[in-house]
């Protein structure tokens, strides 16, 4: 297209505007309107200024939901329902509860994030879409192509357009694909766009974010999620089953001990498990002592607990029997001795061991001692049983509760190196335990057991070499299940599931932490364990010597009030009365290792205590001796002594797990005294002080603020306890003597410090903001306001209140004196009233406070230290005060007061001044302390969400822009304002995500323009728009750009929407944390509505649109710095660029100043887009600013996208109507973008990144594991993610996060399985059309717009690109079928675009057209056949003829079988015959030639399609593939246009293979050829005169020369009418030329080519590109200078022989090789190389395929006709003397070569070679028919002088028919018979004049001679009359010779030779080239002699 030339007088008119232009085009120079956004006055309010939002409650009052139809009501108001008090019981693991419990109260959440896995759920049921690219390489596809037969075509002969006769009769007898019913049908254009509008909404998904991948978690919607209810703590839990316990001698009951010990620690870790495993008949000894055992005593499996894995811990178990007489020694004697083979010979002793032992079991029967003990080593099992396959382990996918996390937190990080341990994964083991070791007397004690334990991991252990008890002890060990069954809690009761009361249970063991463990206490556990450990008697006297100690829980004195306290251990009672320690046989100082445990009483007393008495036990039964003797108690009886004078003698243990009792003496202080005030009891005893109504206020106080000294770990235990304390005391403050004691601030203090403390306790568990998870759940679920109506302790009337303890403090913030005498609290410091001087007023005030208030106030006033305290955990008291306020609204039943009534002013006034605080502590600390300030806005962010839900919205709007003043005062003079920015978008994202946010951004209300209606930033430069006269409705401009009323109305969203357009500034800092803050926050709250039931309708989702529609202009005006998923230059403005360009010399269309002028007229360059530079297409717009990442460019994108899906159709197209042209480009690039952005890449694809990301993961994990491992704290390492996240470091996406434990499943995960990669594929898959589909939408509203507009070509022209962009990427089948059906409309509605002015769009239209014609999908065919078929009756019906589209196909088609792989020809085959079926059952064309028209198109496709075949059969030989195209293209030698197709294919491929040479002669001969038309147009002196201008470069380029004036036609329709027949066309191929010049090292060339392009850019004046050129030549100088021995190609002789070989039979080529190529790997490639030249060998087999190895003269006889031979010369350049004379230069030495040389080695007695002295070598020299370089690599032999045989069998084989030549031909044979004397005579001469030592190279030239003679006696008797009769003029004669024909060398004759084993040669008629040849050979002749 050539642009119209502006005259100079326009010009001269135009210089007085030239200021104003130049102010223009400073605005517009940027190619954006974001250099005038931050203070642009056409929006009302900077977007740096927050508007005044409108008074939300006033709006509803005006507006009620009731005026709103149908579902859009819901949008109008919050529901009724949106605050609920919901009653969750407590969560009770057993069946019956320790005690009654009531329930937790929480308000209702129904948000459930979107997630990876909420998304994949949410993706079930998608269908999969079928793309060409995944369909299999087989190419029948479907049962619809299996008739498909598949024909090849034969040889080809000379001339490649050959007959199609064969190919005629099959295309008619193809079966077509199935037709479209209405295609041939006249339909009205307004019915085919509905109809296939229609179409396209059909089972289309409704939510298009569905199917995008899930927002990050760092940047999705912020809500507060539900926390986890508060849970009982358990460890990893470990199953023990006891299954079998036996001796070598059964004689009597042993019993079992179960227990963890930890040895690093030195402690037991859990309580002890009594089992018992013996026989019946064993148990019944034992009969008399145990009546009716309790079956939780009949237990033999265990559950454990451990919190902190270790490699040190030991399961001990430990054996006793019946106390018997005798020391442990004599007791496991027979155990040790006497063996089970044995039993008949130890018959009598086993006998008397029984008898013993029965008569000790029904004496000693409750008394045990102690026998033998082992330990197994727990990490042994662990690690030997293996860990299974974690790919099942759901731990990782499901969210942890706080207190898993916290279970799983300490040991991670306290474990390192080979210390990690683990017990919740490994495989069930089960263990045989053989040897035990007996117990020691003297070493009992559990000290004396670690050193044991320690002394076991030894190697050489003492333990050892001991000898062992021998016994069979069998357990299983394994991770405990879930939910076990028949399971018992340590107190007996019934854990769920428990079917069966009667099933043996398991025991689940209570466990003793190694070290704190910080949870809440969630059930009720009072329970007391008693270790005696030492008793020293050994001072007494007598008989005290087997000791024992006896337990009892006494309630009182007397005997009998001994409480069934104590649980038994095995095969007893459940509880009993008292309890014995084992004896130890005669040891006066036993130690002892029981364990007691005892179930307190939910109220012990005063006369609750333990009573342990010392018994003697009489082994041996005496007369008068008693079986028990008491030698001591633990209380003074009267008449008793002390035991040694007070000594020692007793040394005891006791421990306590109690719900009830802290055990701390600070918290037991304050819940003491709080229970006190509670019950009024006065005086009143706490320890040893008494305490009275006058000191209880002051220890009260004191007890407050002492509790920060309590122990973190029962501060945490008790600390739902502490907090519900501490708020009773603010909100019911106590009455003591009639005053009430104000301790508001104290409790708030106290609070503060609690909460901190419980902060630090749990700083592992903490989530992603800085929660703690316990803390939320005690908000969320234990919080209740301590009463519902406000009424007084005690019930003392309000008027007797006195305010007592008021007391002054630091001052109150100004603001909050409001309403003085109404406002004043409870506890304000600054009411210094005497007592007894307030009112009644106030003293209801004082008495029934409201928690919330409270504070709030204490809050603002409290001072520095607990501010502090407050601040670093904001979010509890903020969510808090949240909690209070919705119950008071709840219980107060104040839902239906209005919102401005709800909360009184002064509380409100405070929350102002709370808010501005704690903004001002954000933007002062950023710098300071960065992870408070990000927590501190959080908070303060979720806070003000909060509040939209309870209190007046306009009011809670207000803050937010208070807030937004504050940030935006401070980013005037922040030295890093991008820190600030980012908070401030993390606030907005925050607000944003409140549940209701469509509803706060009334949706419903219309918006109402200015008063005095502003243009928007986009049309500030035209009075009116493109396609409309009228200037753009100021209503429509305000809904999609960041107008005052948008923002003003939409207040949140406008918010959002102006951060994004804030950051998209090119000037912003930190852009790209920035921007992908920004994207997220828009893409997480799409997602969010794409999720919400409330908005699936599509009027709903239409309305919500509607609050994003400025994100369109947003994403228009920022594409150029939206990354370039469409590859090449210039993609991101090609079509804006267009639009601004076709406006040239056009004046002000549409009212604007075309850009290019107005900046020629500003006196600044040209803008972007112009096309000023011949040599240039359009050009990028200058990238100013920061670019968006890939990433955040396709999450803007995909936003974009969901705007247009889903806003309302008629809006849209008022909105394109209002846009300027360059305006609406830009869109129209926005839509091209976005087809790139989401092509769909494949499963292939897939497969690749799964396996990439492997690196990337392994970095990943590693780091994690160092959090985990403990080398770095987790909070440091929080920390340091947080900062790299953020411009305070450095800016990488990764964020670590400690509640998660796993990296992100579908992006960083490495091993997904092939169902994962086969659900992604078909994920992006539905993407991929589903956004295809919307960009398809998008340009039919466009279409729709812009057909009445004046302008509509340029934008048509732009749509049709994009179109065929889409149609040109990977598409599924059904978006095709629409993309297709929406071009047919278009080209149907406006034909001009295709058939009037440009050329290009014809043309990839039709190649994307004949493209899906081969698919394999015959729905597409269907479809694309269609459209092929409509673009040729459209452009036959405009001229009679189709000779554009006709042309351009073929083109197509020519270029699509060059370069496309996989192309199907057999498809295409069925596309050409549904195409004449179109033709011949079209009725409206029947009378014209159009049918016969298409059907000779379609036989000539078809033939091209037959040429194809044969390129496929040589597709792995790339010599036979390159001469195969060479014919081709010289076929279409009567077709410039398919010649130069032909010829850019060959370069194509050359430029694959590497052949760099080659390709740059194809680009040669191209330009030879558009010269050659260009000289035809005209004669400028500036271009080449045709090809002969090439000669320097190359003298092969004369063949282009054939084309003359009858076969190019450039008035012709459609003829050379492609883009390369140009003057741009000639400079690009010259260009391309030179590039493959350079590549390929011939920079002589180089030069040459820029002799002829130079001229042609001097003409044109383009600097620019002659420095570019310039450049490139002296680059390529100083390359010919530095490298003067450069390497080129190596050649070699290549002769074929053997009919396999068809067409290249006994033919000769010139190969050229790469340099430095060897004999051996050319022979190798031709014969064997691997793939892709295994040719040969794979066509022929492996043992057909020869390489002849020597370089004589091939005698085919001799050959076996079954084989193929080749043989291979090493060949070299020959240059006469003459020409050595101009061949300076080494590159001189190897361009243009037509003359090699071989030599073939001989010696006189026949054999190759010989010795030195008798080596001869024959020279053979080739001509080549082109000179090398050329167009292939493989030229053919014309010409071999090799000697006068070969002279005679060329010349002289047949008589000539010309009887001119009859004396020439005479003349020669004259000449030979001479020849034949002359040797002879020389012979006999020479056989006179040698000696004896040449004798035999005399007999081998004699031998030759012979041989000569006989070869030419045939020749030479031949008789010339009997061919003298009368023939036609010229004959063509037959030669069959072993080497090529010898061409004649006359100029006026150009031989033509062909392919086969024929080969023709034609003679020239006329003597000249016949006699030369004759007399050549004569005068060589006469030479030799």
């Amino acid at each position: 297209m050539v642009a119209e030339v502006l005259p100079r007088n326009r010009w001269d008119a135009w210089g007085t505007v030239a200021a104003e232009v130049r102010k223009q085009v400073s605005r517009e120079r940027s190619g954006s309107p974001h250099s005038s956004r931050r203070c642009s006055s056409s929006l009302g309010v900077p977007l740096t200024e927050v508007v005044e939002p409108l008074d939300f409650e006033d709006v509803l009052l005006s507006r009620p939901p009731d005026v709103e139809p149908g579902p859009l009501r819901d949008l109008v108001e919050f529901p009724a329902d949106d605050l609920e008090l919901l009653l969750q019981p407590r969560e009770c693991r057993t069946t019956e509860p320790g005690i009654p419990e009531d329930g937790y109260q929480h308000l209702s959440a129904a948000y459930n994030p979107i997630t990876t896995e909420t998304q994949r759920e949410r993706q079930k049921g998608l269908t999969r879409q079928v793309f060409e690219q995944d369909t299999s390489g087989d190419e029948r596809s479907g049962p619809e192509d299996s008739d498909d037969p598949r024909h090849s075509s034969g040889s080809l002969d000379d001339n490649p357009r050959s007959s199609g006769a064969s190919g005629i009769f099959d295309l008619r007898n193809l079966a077509a694909d199935s037709l479209l019913p209405s295609l041939l049908e006249r339909v009205a254009p307004e019915d085919v766009d509905r109809r296939n509008e229609a179409l396209r909404r059909q089972n289309r998904p409704r939510a298009l974010l569905t199917l995008y991948p899930a927002p990050d978690e760092d940047e999705a919607v912020e809500r507060c999620n539900r926390p986890e209810p508060p849970r009982e703590h358990f460890g990893q839990r470990i199953l023990v089953k006891c299954l079998s316990l036996k001796f070598e001698i059964e004689i009597e009951p042993i019993f079992g001990i179960l227990a963890l010990y930890d040895v690093r620690e030195k402690k037991k870790i859990s309580e002890n498990f009594y089992f018992d495993l013996n026989s019946d008949s064993m148990k019944g000894l034992l009969r008399a002592h145990v009546t009716h055992p309790a079956i939780s005593t009949l237990a033999r499996s265990a559950i454990f607990s451990v919190t902190y894995p270790s490699p040190d811990i030991f399961l001990v178990i430990k054996l006793e029997k019946v106390l018997q007489q005798g020391d442990i020694s004599e007791c496991c004697e027979p155990y040790m001795v006497m063996k089970e083979v044995d039993t008949a010979k130890n018959k009598e002793k086993l006998e008397k061991l029984r008898m013993a032992a029965e008569q000790f079991c029904t004496r000693l029967g409750r008394y045990r001692m102690p026998f033998a003990w082992t330990a197994v080593h727990l990490a042994n099992i662990v690690s030997s049983a293996g860990q299974p396959d974690r790919d099942s382990d759901s731990e990782g996918e499901r969210r942890p509760a706080w207190t898993d996390r916290r279970r799983r937190g300490p040991q991670d990080r306290t474990s390192s190196g080979d210390d990690a341990c683990s017990f919740s994964g490994f495989r069930p083991a089960t263990l045989t335990v053989t040897n035990f070791f007996k117990q020691e007397a003297e070493r009992l004690s559990d000290e004396d057991l670690f050193k044991f334990l320690a002394d076991m991991r030894r190697p050489t252990s003492l333990l050892r070499r001991l000898r062992p008890v021998t016994a069979q002890l069998k357990i299983d060990i394994s991770p405990a299940p879930e939910n076990p069954h028949f399971c018992l809690s340590p107190e007996l009761l019934h854990v769920k599931p428990y079917p069966d009361p009667r099933g043996r249970p398991t025991k689940e063991i209570l466990e003793f932490p190694a070290r704190e463990v910080y949870a809440p206490h969630t059930s009720y556990r009072s329970l007391l364990y008693v270790y005696p450990h030492s008793l020293n008697f050994g001072s007494r006297q007598g008989s005290v010597r087997n000791l024992t100690v006896r337990v009892q829980y006494m309630a009182g004195e007397d005997p009998s009030q001994a409480l069934p306290v104590i649980f038994g251990k095995s095969s007893c009672s459940e509880f009993t009365r008292e309890a014995f320690t084992p004896v130890v046989y005669h040891n006066k100082s036993p130690e002892f290792y029981e364990e007691f445990k005892l179930r307190l009483p939910a109220c012990v007393t005063e006369n609750h205590h333990l009573l342990f008495t010392f018994y003697h036990v009489s082994c041996q039964p005496r007369p008068g001796t008693a079986l028990e003797t008491p030698v001591g108690f633990t209380v003074a009886l009267p008449g008793m002594r002390w035991v040694d004078g007070h000594k020692g003698v007793f040394s005891v243990e006791l421990t306590a797990v109690s719900s009830v009792h802290p055990q701390d003496p600070y918290l037991d202080k304050f819940f003491t005294l709080v229970h006190v005030l509670e019950e009024g009891a006065f005086p009143f005893r706490l320890k040893d002080a008494v305490l009275s109504e006058g000191t209880v206020e002051q220890e009260l106080r004191g007890s407050l603020a002492a509790l920060r000294l309590a122990s973190p770990e029962p501060l945490v235990a008790f600390s739902h306890h502490v907090l519900d304390k501490l708020v009773r005391l603010v909100v019911r403050p106590p009455v003591i003597g009639g005053q009430i004691v104000n301790l508001g601030r104290g409790a708030f203090e106290a609070m503060a410090h609690v909460v901190s403390l419980v902060h630090r306790s749990l700083e592992g568990a903490q989530d992603t903001r800085g929660h703690c998870p316990l803390l939320a759940a005690y908000v969320y679920y234990a919080f209740r306001l301590p009463g519902t109506e406000p009424s007084l302790p005690g019930g003392a009337p309000p008027v007797t209140v006195q305010p007592a303890t008021l007391a002054r403090g630091p001052g109150r913030p100004a603001s909050l004196y409001l309403a003085r005498s109404k406002s004043i609290s409870s506890s304000n410091p600054d009411l210094a009233v005497a007592p007894g001087s307030v009112d009644d007023e106030v003293s209801r005030i004082l008495a029934s406070k409201l928690l919330h208030e409270e504070l709030a106030l204490q809050w603002v006033v409290s001072g520095s230290a607990v501010r502090e305290a407050v601040l670093q955990h904001a979010w509890f008291f903020f969510q808090l005060m949240v909690k209070s306020m919705t119950l008071h609204l709840l219980l107060g039943q104040k839902l239906d007061t209005p919102r401005k009534l709800r909360f009184p002013g002064r509380f409100l006034d405070d929350i102002a001044a709370l808010v501005g605080s704690v903004g001002l502590e954000v933007i002062t600390r950023v710098h300071k302390d960065a992870e408070l300030a990000e927590r501190l806005n959080a908070s303060l962010a979720f806070f003000l969400s909060d509040l939209l839900s309870l209190v007046d919205r306009g009011f809670v709007f207000s803050l937010v822009r208070a807030h937004y003043k504050q940030v935006a005062t401070r980013l005037q003079s922040a030295p890093n304002p991008a820190v600030l920015l980012t908070l401030r978008m993390d606030f907005t994202r925050i607000l944003c995500s409140h549940e209701h946010y469509v509803t706060l951004n009334l949706p419903c209300c219309p918006l109402s323009p200015p008063a005095s209606p502003s243009p928007s930033v986009s049309s500030t430069t035209s009075q009116s728009s493109t396609f409309s006269s009228q200037a753009p409705d100021p209503k429509v401009v305000s809904m999609f750009e960041l107008s005052g009323p948008f923002r003003q109305q939409h207040f949140l969203a406008g918010l959002l929407l102006t951060e994004l357009a804030l950051a998209m500034e090119p000037e912003a800092e930190g852009a790209s944390l920035l921007h992908k803050k920004a994207i997220c926050a828009v893409h997480s709250l799409l997602c969010s509505h794409d999720a919400d039931p409330r908005y699936a309708e599509a009027t709903v989702k239409a309305r919500v649109a509607e609050l994003y529609l400025p994100l369109l202009s947003l994403a228009r005006d920022t594409l150029p710095r939206l990354h370039d998923f469409a590859e090449g230059p210039g993609q991101r403005s090609r079509l804006a660029s267009m639009l601004d360009s076709d406006t040239e010399g056009e004046g002000d269309v549409g009212g604007t100043i075309n850009p290019s002028v107005a900046m020629a007229i500003a006196g600044g360059p040209l803008a972007p887009g112009s096309r000023a530079s011949i040599s240039q297409g359009p050009v990028t717009a200058a990238r100013s600013g920061y670019a968006l990442s890939a990433e955040s460019s396709r999450t803007l994108l995909v936003c974009v996208l969901w705007v247009l899906k889903n806003a309302e159709p008629a809006l849209l197209q008022r909105w394109a109507a209002d846009l300027t042209l360059p305006q609406l480009g830009r869109v129209l690039d926005l839509l091209y973008l976005c087809l790139a952005a989401f092509e769909y890449k494949g499963k292939k694809a897939f497969e690749r990144i799964n396996s990439l990301t492997f690196k990337k993961s392994l970095d990943m994990k590693a780091r994690l594991e160092e959090a985990i491992l403990g080398t770095i704290g987790a909070r440091q390492e929080m920390v340091r993610r947080s900062r790299e996240r953020s411009p305070f470091g450095n800016q990488e996406n990764v964020r670590w996060r400690k509640s998660v434990t796993h990296w992100r499943q579908t992006s960083d995960r490495v091993d997904k399985t092939k169902d994962e990669m086969e659900h992604e594929a078909l994920v992006d898959g539905n993407l991929a059309t589903e956004a295809s589909l919307v960009v398809l939408d998008t340009l039919e509203i466009i279409v729709q717009t812009v057909m009445l507009s004046e302008a509509r070509e340029s934008i048509l022209g732009a749509v049709l690109k994009v179109v065929l962009y889409s149609l040109g990427s990977a598409q599924s089948a059904l978006f095709l079928q629409h993309g297709l059906a929406t071009q047919r409309a278009l080209v149907s509605k406006f034909p001009e675009l295709l058939f009037e002015e440009d050329t290009e769009l014809c043309a990839d239209l039709c190649l994307r057209l004949l493209r899906h014609c081969g698919s394999r999908i015959s729905a597409i065919r269907t479809h694309a056949s269609a459209s092929l078929y409509l673009l040729m009756r459209q452009n036959f019906e405009i001229g009679n003829n189709f000779a554009r589209v006709k042309m351009q196909v073929t083109m197509s088609l020519s270029s699509l079988v060059g370069t496309t792989q996989n192309f199907s020809d057999e498809h295409l085959r069925r596309s050409l015959k549904t195409i004449l079926t179109y033709a011949e059952e079209d009725v409206g064309l029947r009378d014209s030639t159009f049918a016969e028209q298409v059907q000779d198109l379609m036989f000539n496709l078809h033939m091209i399609l037959t040429d194809t075949v044969k390129m496929k059969e040589h597709q792995e030989d790339p010599e036979m593939l390159i001469d195969l195209m060479y014919r081709i293209a010289r076929g279409y030698q009567g077709s410039p246009d398919l010649r130069l197709t032909w010829l850019q294919n060959m370069a194509g491929k050359h430029a694959e293979l590497g052949n760099h040479a080659e390709a740059a002669q194809c680009m040669v001969h191209a330009a030879a050829l558009v010269a050659e038309y260009l000289a035809l147009l005209e004669d400028s002196r500036h271009l080449p005169v045709g090809c002969v201008s090439f000669q320097n470069i190359s003298s092969n380029v004369l063949e282009e020369s054939a084309i003359s004036d009858d076969i190019l036609s450039p008035d012709e329709e459609g003829f050379c009418s492609g883009k390369h027949f140009t003057e741009m066309g000639l400079v690009g191929l010259l260009e391309q030329a030179a590039v493959y010049f350079t590549m390929g090292g011939l920079y002589e060339a180089v030069n040459e080519v820029y002799k002829t392009l130079i001229p042609i850019l001097e003409a044109h004046r383009d600097y620019k590109k002659l420095a570019a050129v310039h450049g490139k030549l002296q680059e390529a100088f100083t390359k010919i200078m530095h490298q003067p021995q450069r390497v080129f190609g190596t050649y070699f002789r290549v002769g074929f022989y053997g009919a396999r070989f068809g067409d290249l039979d006994e033919q000769e080529f010139v190969y050229k090789e790469p340099s430095i190529t060897k004999l051996a790997e050319i022979s190798h490639r031709l014969e064997a190389s691997p793939c892709p030249q295994e040719f040969y060998t794979e066509r022929f087999g492996e043992d057909v395929v020869e390489i002849i190895k020597d370089s004589n003269p091939v005698d085919k006889t001799k050959l076996d006709p079954q084989k193929a031979y080749i043989q291979i010369t090493y060949v070299e350049p020959h240059f006469d003397t003459y020409e050595l004379k101009d061949r300076v230069t080494y590159f001189d030495r190897n361009y243009g070569l037509r003359t090699f040389l071989f030599c073939t080695p001989f010696t006189p007695d026949g054999r190759a070679h010989g010795e030195l002295p008798e080596q001869h070598k024959r020279k053979t020299l080739l001509s080549t028919a082109h000179a090398f370089p050329y167009i292939k690599t493989r030229i053919r032999v014309c010409h071999r002088e090799e000697g006068p045989l070969e002279v005679a069998q060329v010349f002289l084989a047949e008589i000539p028919e010309d009887p001119k030549l009859f004396r020439h031909h005479n003349k020669l044979r004259l000449c030979f018979k001479d020849f034949c004397k002359k040797c002879e005579d020389a012979l006999r001469k020479n056989k006179a004049l040698i000696g004896p030592d040449q004798k035999e190279y005399h007999r081998e030239l004699e031998r030759n001679y012979s041989r000569l003679r006989e070869a030419l006696q045939p020749l030479l008797t031949q008789r010339l009359p009997q061919l003298l009769a009368p023939n036609t003029a010229s004959l063509r004669c037959l030669t069959r010779v072993p080497g090529p024909p010898l061409r004649g060398r006359d100029g006026a004759g150009k031989a033509r030779q062909s392919v086969g084993p024929a080969i023709h040669v034609p003679i020239n008629t006329g003597a000249g080239g016949f006699a030369h040849a004759c007399e050549h050979w004569h005068m060589y002749i006469i030479f030799k002699l």
